[in-house]
């Protein structure tokens, strides 16, 4: 294995470790708020996007409308298409395996890939595949044993794991906040969310900021 190749498959080994580890939240949370251990299992499997997962889980568990917890999901899944029309023409993949290539991207695959560019163009498609499949791999092993550890554990909602979700949510979303007024956008958004909360159907407050963010991106 050469060097770029070794560099590659361990920064690519190192991001999907980690990352699909955190699945172990996932499936917790999932069962804490109502959904079986196969239903966990394939939502991980059939959805794989972490935000996706954790506002479908959110929401549904709140109590809120299937049609909310997939309008959320939606909204926080658009990255991956941009990220799809940044990676196609790196890729340059057709037919079924362009079918598995959206099915991996990911913020992780796409970064480490763009990470691996500056080496060759090589690395960089050995960078997304490899973090794709890992990420793919360890989220859903660490799925499985997050859900089967919370069934194991009886009625978890002692163990406070539904904060689970909120706390994803916020470790995802604050190191993306670059300026202060991303900041002060976020903040102002959870403000108006707790706000609505006792008033709008669950799941809709969460939505209603989208269209806060929107407003502000289109006046900057």
């Amino acid at each position: 294995m050469s060097r770029i190749e070794s560099t590659t498959f361990r920064d690519s080994l190192s991001v999907s470790f980690t990352v699909g580890a955190y699945g172990t939240a996932f499936g917790a949370a999932a069962v804490a708020n109502g959904f079986s251990v196969v239903q966990a299992a394939l939502l991980s499997l059939l959805t794989f996007s972490g935000a996706s997962q954790f506002a479908v889980v959110g929401v549904l568990g709140a109590g809120g409308s299937a049609f909310s917890g997939i309008v959320t999901a939606s909204l926080l899944g658009v990255r991956n298409g941009v990220y799809g029309v940044i990676m196609a023409p790196r890729l340059k993949v057709r037919g079924f395996k362009r079918v598995v290539a959206a099915q991996i991207t990911i913020d992780e695959s796409t970064a480490v890939a763009l990470g691996q560019e500056s080496r060759s163009e090589s690395a960089m498609r050995q960078g997304f595949w490899l973090t794709g499949f890992g990420v793919f791999f360890f989220w859903n092993l660490f799925t499985l044993a997050g859900a089967l550890g919370a069934q194991a554990m009886g009625d978890i909602r002692v163990w406070g794991l539904d904060s689970a979700v909120p706390a994803a949510f916020l470790g995802l979303v604050w190191p993306r906040l670059k300026s202060n007024r991303d900041k002060f956008l976020a903040i102002s958004c959870v403000c108006f969310a707790l706000a609505m909360t006792p008033i709008l159907p669950a799941g809709l407050p969460i939505i209603a900021t989208a269209f806060i963010a929107i407003a502000v991106g289109v006046r900057a």
